[in-house]
C-alpha cells in the first residue's frame, strides 16, 4: 500500500478527518524536505503526532544493504531492501556539469525477458509501490546531502531521473505515474528532466495519450531492431505488427505532445554480429523515417554473464552511427558508466 495511505488511515483513526487531512499534507511535504531525517524533526507537527509516527512508521521504506562505487567515483549503485525483504538496485551517476542523474527501478525483476539483460533473467517478482519508487530519489538525495557535508562538495543536486533500472515501467503504469507526479509536485524537477523507458507496452503507450493525469515526461522506447523476426530474438515479448503499431503511436504522440522537448528516443543496444551491421543501420534509418519527432540513442552492449553476447568494436559502432547520420537522423551514443560495478544499462540484477 502507498505509505501515505497507511499514514492517512493511522491519522484518521486518531484525529478528526479535517485535521488528519491537514497533517497528512504537512507530512508529505516533509518527506521531500532534506533537512529532515525522521518524523520527530517535522516541527510544524504537534509532538504527540511526531512521537506516534516515529513509533509506527519508518522514514524511508528502503533499507541500504550495500553501496558500490565505480573506480572513477562518478557512478554509485545501491542494493536496497524493501519492507518484505525483497532486493532492488538503484543507480546514481554524475554528469559533466557536476549534477546527478538517478536510474530508478520500477519492479523487482522483469517479465520482458530481453535476452541481453540481467534483470530479465530474474523474471518478475512484483511491482514496486509508489513510495518504493520515489523513495529511491529520497534515498539518493539524503545520501548526497551527507556526502556533501562530509566532503564539503556542493554538487548535491539530482537534476534528472531515468526509469531505466530494474523492471518495465509501463507494466507498473499506475504506480509509476503517481510516483512521478509526487516528484514533480514536491521537487524542483520539471517533466522534461524525467524519462520513462519502455520496451514498448503498446496498450499503456496508447493509454498515456489520453490520460489527463499522465505527466508530460519524456519517453524512450527500447527498440533494438527495426525488423520483427530479429527483434523477437532480442525481445521475446515483442508482439506481431509491433513496428507498424509503434509508428502509428509515434504520430499520435506527436499530436498529443506538441513540443520539441518531447521527442521519442529509440534506444538501440548494439550487439556484435546480431544487430550491428551496415544493413541493420540502413533498416533502422528506414524505420525512423516513418516515425515522428524521433532520435536514436545507441547503447554499446554492456556484458552480462551467460548471454553469449558481446559489444561491437569501436570501428563498427562508428560505421553504424555514420550511416544513421547520413540520413540526417539525430543520433547520440550513451556513455558507459558504472560497468565495473555492474551498474550500466542491462546489468542490474540483485546481488549482495
Amino acid at each position: 500500500m502507498y505509505i501515505i495511505d497507511e499514514i492517512k488511515g493511522f491519522l484518521e483513526n486518531n484525529y478528526p478527518k479535517p485535521l488528519a487531512k491537514f497533517r497528512l499534507r504537512q507530512i508529505e511535504e516533509a518527506f521531500f524536505n532534506f533537512d529532515y531525517s525522521n518524523f520527530s524533526q517535522i516541527s510544524v507537527l504537534p509532538l504527540d503526532i511526531r512521537n506516534l509516527l516515529d513509533e509506527n512508521f519508518a522514514w524511508l521504506s528502503l533499507l541500504e544493504v550495500r553501496m558500490f562505487a565505480s573506480k572513477n567515483a562518478d557512478t554509485y549503485k545501491v542494493l536496497l531492501k524493501t519492507d518484505d525483504k525483497q532486493l532492488i538496485e538503484s543507480v546514481l551517476m554524475q554528469n559533466k556539469r557536476g549534477q546527478w542523474t538517478i536510474c530508478v527501478s520500477s519492479q523487482i525483476g522483469c517479465a520482458m525477458g530481453c535476452t541481453f539483460c540481467a534483470t530479465g533473467k530474474m523474471g518478475l517478482i512484483r511491482n514496486l509501490k509508489v513510495h518504493e519508487i520515489y523513495d529511491q530519489y529520497r534515498f539518493w538525495q539524503l545520501w548526497l546531502n551527507q556526502k556533501a557535508k562530509d566532503s564539503k562538495d556542493a554538487s548535491i543536486r539530482i537534476s534528472n531521473i531515468v526509469f531505466m533500472g530494474m523492471g518495465e515501467p509501463l507494466a507498473n503504469y499506475d504506480n509509476v505515474k503517481l510516483a512521478i507526479n509526487k516528484l514533480l509536485e514536491y521537487t524542483d524537477l520539471g517533466p522534461t528532466k524525467i524519462t520513462v523507458s519502455s520496451v514498448g507496452v503498446l496498450t499503456n503507450l496508447n493509454r498515456l495519450l489520453t490520460d489527463k493525469d499522465w505527466p508530460a515526461v519524456r519517453i524512450a522506447i527500447s527498440l533494438h531492431s527495426p525488423e520483427a523476426v530479429a527483434r523477437k530474438k532480442i525481445v521475446p515479448t515483442s508482439i506481431p505488427g509491433f513496428h507498424e503499431k509503434l509508428i502509428a503511436w509515434s504520430q499520435d504522440y506527436a499530436k498529443a505532445f506538441r513540443s520539441r522537448s518531447h521527442h521519442v528516443t529509440y534506444e538501440y543496444t548494439l550487439i556484435s554480429q546480431v544487430n550491428d551491421s551496415p544493413e541493420n543501420a540502413h533498416e533502422l534509418a528506414g524505420f525512423i523515417a516513418k516515425t515522428a519527432i524521433s532520435k536514436v540513442n545507441l547503447i554499446p552492449l554492456n556484458p552480462v554473464a551467460g548471454t553469449g553476447f558481446a559489444a561491437p568494436d569501436l570501428a563498427r559502432i562508428k560505421k553504424f552511427k555514420d550511416i544513421l547520420r547520413s540520413y540526417n537522423i539525430d543520433v547520440t551514443q550513451r556513455k558507459t558508466m558504472g560497468d565495473d560495478i555492474n551498474a550500466a544499462c542491462g546489468q542490474l540484477a540483485v546481488s549482495n
